[in-house]
């Protein structure tokens, strides 16, 4: 940027060293010398200054030279700056994209607006990895690079767009684009290219979160609902909402987490009070069969099935470990 700026200065400069020339050489008034200065230095004029002696002949000739060089620099400075900024965009996409390619079990979040920004700084706070998909570049500052944000410029309904932020790979979707149909159309997107990806959509109204439940969302919420219940829980529960809030806060890592258990885990076929989920410092609150059988809170001899899902609370680094003792197979 400071190259930038003194280009015109140098032109600038180079034209006042012209007519300050002209006039002691000629006596002419300095607004006829600039003019002369500036018509010998742009070529589209032919007026030479008069009187047309040696010394102001050399004058010219000195003057014009540097003039060109000014010329010739500052044009190759102002090409260089455009070609750099490109290749740093450039390399930036590919370096993002190459990122992206390598991430699994991660999240896409479309669109960037407040609650989009918001649900990026949960998953941070978290140390979860994420994806960003918004249209309008502006959004994506130079602190996000910085912080490690991963980011596509692009329209999340676009089927080729969320392939790029790797969709086939991903954990979960959420869509906090601007409209509902934006929205609506990102939920079928997502649904065709993955069919067990888990979707969270936002909706402005009730016929609008049915539709999103027809498209292939997994959940819709509906920010003034889910507010106005809220403010209600505060109401009817002040102390159980304020050991969420501590719980959500900054420096108090806890979590509710749902987790599947896969065909191969190794708590397949085990009783809840023969595995080591409570020594590991997690907190069983429910299973639910995959036949919509649910167990709140599951008795010590339930038996974990093959695609059960476990309701756990703990830390975010126990409910980590929960997933690899989950996911993995034990020796």
């Amino acid at each position: 940027m400071r190259r930038l700026i003194q280009i015109p200065f140098l032109i600038f400069a180079i034209l006042l060293s012209g007519a300050a020339g002209l006039h002691l050489l000629t006596g002419q008034s300095l607004l006829r010398c600039f003019y002369q200065a500036f018509i010998l230095l742009s070529t589209v004029g032919s007026q030479e200054p008069e009187p047309l002696d040696d010394s102001t002949m050399a004058f010219v000739i000195v003057y014009l030279a540097c003039g060109l060089g000014v010329f010739a620099y500052s044009g190759f400075q102002f090409g260089q700056i455009l070609v750099n900024a490109d290749l740093r965009m450039l390399l930036e996409r590919r370096r993002m994209e190459k990122k992206i390619q390598k991430l699994t079990n991660h999240f896409i979040i479309c669109g960037f607006g407040r609650m989009g920004r918001e649900l990026c700084t949960y998953l941070r706070d978290r140390r979860q990895p994420f994806v960003v998909i918004d249209e309008n570049e502006d959004l994506f500052t130079t602190e996000m690079q910085q912080q490690g944000w991963l980011y596509l410029i692009g329209d999340a309904t676009q089927d080729e767009v969320l392939s790029q932020a790797g969709i086939d790979r991903a954990r979960a979707l959420t869509t906090v684009l601007p409209t509902d149909a934006d929205n609506l159309y990102a939920v079928l997107s997502a649904r065709l290219l993955s069919q067990d990806l888990q979707i969270v959509a936002r909706a402005s109204d009730d016929r609008a979160a049915q539709k999103f439940t027809q498209a292939g969302a997994t959940r819709v919420i509906n920010p003034l609902s889910s507010g106005a219940i809220r403010m209600a829980r505060f109401m009817l529960s002040p102390s159980i909402e304020n050991f969420v809030e501590v719980a959500e806060s900054e420096g108090v890592d806890w979590e509710i987490a749902d987790v599947q258990v896969p065909d191969d885990s190794p708590l397949v076929n085990q009783k809840l009070r023969d595995t080591t989920l409570r020594e590991s410092g997690i907190m069983l609150l429910g299973v639910r069969r995959s036949t919509g059988e649910k167990h709140f809170p599951p008795p010590g001899d339930i038996t974990i099935h093959a695609g059960d899902s476990l309701f756990a609370f703990g830390s975010s680094d126990d409910l980590g470990r929960l997933g690899k003792l989950i996911a993995s197979r034990q020796a």
